[in-house]
């Protein structure tokens, strides 16, 4: 399984399909922190059976574009962060809490009320059933959501310390990354938007719950640091108020984005030995970029990272994109993968 020079993925999210989840209900509010189960348009019995099914379709989707890293789409999430967020212990899931999100909004969320632990494996069986519809020859990759993003995603009752309750998500984090690569992932990646969001307390104790999430972890990490989803988040900054620091932590690979925002790639810079997951697919617009214009975005990262150390990726999830739109994009990023790649050859 040795993948080539610039070597694509998604960042973790695909398209669901329409007759699995309401999408105009999804679009028209913010990712859910806490269940909910009305977004899915399919009865609760055979719900595992659609998300399988959904699951096979993501990753044929995948491989139909030519990308060398799948994912699973996350087919079987209301957001990124929610379904394993609210499968801990410590949690009162019939009375919500509230906390603002990044774009300043109070929303529900998961009201910790106790001791945070991991009750149950979360996603391991999702990483067996993506190995086993995945090609022989295609590496995986799972994303689970980073321990200071869910600590800022959560109304604390019960810790009364912002960085204990970092700590105590990271320690759930840890045992499921553990098993996550023990059930078969080539790569696992941490969400951790709110690195950017909220820079400060980022720097105060987000990497050390980091550091606490990865201890004694063994196998390729990668962290995903995002100006939010573009469908949401319209506003993008000129640059991040987060990366450098990044550069000493035990993570292998770093997703970020560059093609919204026309990034200055010459950051990259400052994450010297990092695998860079380049965001290269625009996804406030639907409008599909031409495989040129997104082998013009590779091309920018170049003077500034070792080719080798370059994956190529879309800035974010794809879950807000309409299908046609989502596979157009991801096909055209593969392709322009291949016109840098035979450049250089």
């Amino acid at each position: 399984m040795s993948l080539p020079l610039f070597p694509t993925s998604l960042v973790g999210s695909y398209a669901q399909p329409e007759w699995l989840i309401d999408r105009e209900k999804l679009a028209g509010r913010f990712p859910p922190r806490t269940r909910q189960k009305e977004l899915w348009r399919i009865p609760e019995q055979w719900l595992d059976q659609a998300w399988d099914d959904a699951t096979i379709m993501a990753i044929a989707e995948q491989e139909r574009a030519g990308l060398d890293i799948i994912t699973d789409g996350e087919m079987r999430r209301e957001s990124y962060s929610n379904r394993f967020a609210t499968a801990l212990d410590g949690v009162d899931m019939d009375n919500h809490g509230t906390a603002l999100d990044r774009s300043g909004e109070p929303v529900p969320v998961p009201r910790v009320i106790g001791d945070i632990k991991r009750r149950h494996a979360v996603q391991v069986r999702d990483v067996q059933f993506l190995r086993e519809h995945a090609s022989a020859d295609k590496k995986i990759k799972i994303t689970v959501p980073g321990p200071f993003t869910m600590s800022q995603q959560a109304q604390d009752d019960y810790y009364g310390d912002p960085e204990a309750l970092a700590l105590a998500y990271a320690g759930a984090v840890n045992e499921e990354i553990k098993d996550l690569f023990a059930a078969g992932a080539d790569v696992v990646q941490l969400d951790e938007p709110y690195m950017q969001a909220r820079p400060e307390k980022a720097r105060q104790f987000g990497l050390k719950a980091l550091a606490r999430a990865l201890e004694g972890v063994e196998g390729t990490t990668a962290l995903h640091i995002c100006f939010g989803y573009a469908h949401l988040i319209h506003e993008r900054p000129e640059g991040y108020s987060f990366l450098p620091e990044l550069s000493g932590s035990g993570v292998k690979q770093i997703s970020i984005e560059t093609a919204q925002s026309n990034l200055d790639t010459s950051v990259l810079e400052t994450l010297p030995g990092k695998t860079i997951i380049l965001g290269v697919l625009d996804l406030s617009s639907h409008e599909v970029e031409t495989p040129e214009i997104v082998a013009g975005r590779i091309r920018r990262a170049l003077p500034h990272v070792a080719t080798e150390k370059i994956i190529v990726a879309p800035d974010c999830g794809l879950k807000y994109l309409p299908r046609e739109v989502a596979f157009g994009k991801m096909k055209a990023m593969a392709d322009g993968a291949r016109i840098v790649r035979e450049e250089l050859a």
